[in-house]
């Protein structure tokens, strides 16, 4: 065969020809129907994507969509990428539509039927990672797509938002010790979580460069949520050698050990200071109002649209792109309290 016929545009016709079915079926593929088995559902899209077949209609067929897909829509940290993504959506005349699947680390195995069906412009995903049998059948259907992902640094090869959390581990540290504290605390995110071991890093990179222990009996996993910051914190907070700081890895987790501090008795930022992360609305109506670690949520989901923009027009594009945090000081922190004067003989007795 010829290269002019080598690299021509492969007909619905021939693919069917070659995967050896019918050309209704290769149009099955196509529109995401799901009465067509995995086996030749498989052979169809990897024909597609090996002869990098664009659908000749590909304008009239999509929607103005762009799909953005959480594992957990229930949070005031989804609402500020949501605006972010609605945002640079509105500018290009596009809708959004919202997904709930999976895990914190990817969509759930029945997700990418359904987007298939729908056809969006692109998708915005918030995962640490996507299944490579994801990644082709979206690539085989021209879907770009592009992580936003606070939690960690997905494959080289997958095009991504995020954030630098080991440096805002270090700015939150160093703030409390600037202040002069050093029994300090964290309660960090999930173990299993990239970003949560990146702000622990941080931390404890900075009580290196202070000449300081970093003391496993101030480090806890937590889960991101307010009860999570509150029951660590009430553990924390019951040790015989107390913190005098606690560095949370998400604002919810701050406002669980301000209610810790006031359960035990302690005021903030007088007995404690507490240093959030995110900077979402609650924590600047806290009371006290959160100093907290700015992750610009809102600004990740509109670069991820203007990635996606530019994969779906063909445009040079960056894979992965970090954003700058930064710490926003407010009133949850303070010097620590003077120590007390150690007891004069007196006062034990006379002896």
């Amino acid at each position: 065969m010829r290269d002019d016929e080598e690299n021509r545009r492969i007909t619905l016709a021939e693919v069917a020809e070659k995967a050896g079915v019918s050309l209704s079926t290769v149009s099955k593929v196509l529109n995401g129907r799901q009465d067509v088995s995995p086996r030749t559902r498989g052979k169809v899209e990897a024909l597609l994507e090996a002869h990098a077949y664009r659908r000749t209609t590909r304008a009239a067929a999509e929607a103005p969509l762009i799909e953005l897909v959480f594992h957990e829509l229930d949070s005031v940290w989804s609402m500020e990428l949501i605006r972010g993504v609605e945002n640079l959506a509105k500018v290009h005349q596009a809708s959004v539509v919202l997904t709930e699947s999976g895990t914190r680390h990817a969509p759930g195995p029945d997700w990418i039927e359904g987007v298939l069906q729908r056809r969006p412009i692109g998708v915005v995903l918030v995962f640490s990672s996507l299944p490579a049998e994801v990644k082709r059948r979206l690539g085989a259907r021209s879907i770009p797509f592009v992580i936003v992902d606070p939690a960690g640094d997905p494959e080289p090869d997958v095009p991504s938002v995020g954030s630098a959390n080991w440096a805002g581990g270090v700015a939150a540290t160093r703030h409390l010790v600037d202040l002069g504290h050093r029994r300090i605390a964290i309660i960090t995110g999930p173990e299993d979580v990239l970003c949560s071991l990146a702000r622990l890093d941080g931390y404890r990179s900075t009580l290196g460069m202070a000449g300081l222990d970093s003391d496993p009996a101030l480090i806890r996993f937590g889960d991101f949520h307010v009860e999570g910051g509150y029951a660590h914190a009430l553990d924390l907070l019951r040790l015989p050698d107390r913190p005098t700081a606690i560095f949370a890895g998400s604002d919810l987790q701050a406002l669980g050990v301000l209610e810790a501090a006031r359960v035990c008795g302690l005021r903030v930022p007088e007995d404690l200071s507490v240093v959030g992360y995110d900077d979402v609305m609650p924590a600047r109506w806290s009371s006290p109002a959160l100093t907290t670690v700015h992750q610009p949520l809102r600004q990740m989901g509109e670069e991820a649209v203007q990635m996606l923009l530019r994969l779906r027009a063909g445009e040079p594009s960056v894979t992965r792109l970090e954003l700058a945090t930064s710490l926003v000081v407010r009133n949850s922190t303070a010097p620590p309290p003077a120590a007390p004067a150690p007891a004069s003989p007196t006062a034990r007795g006379g002896v």
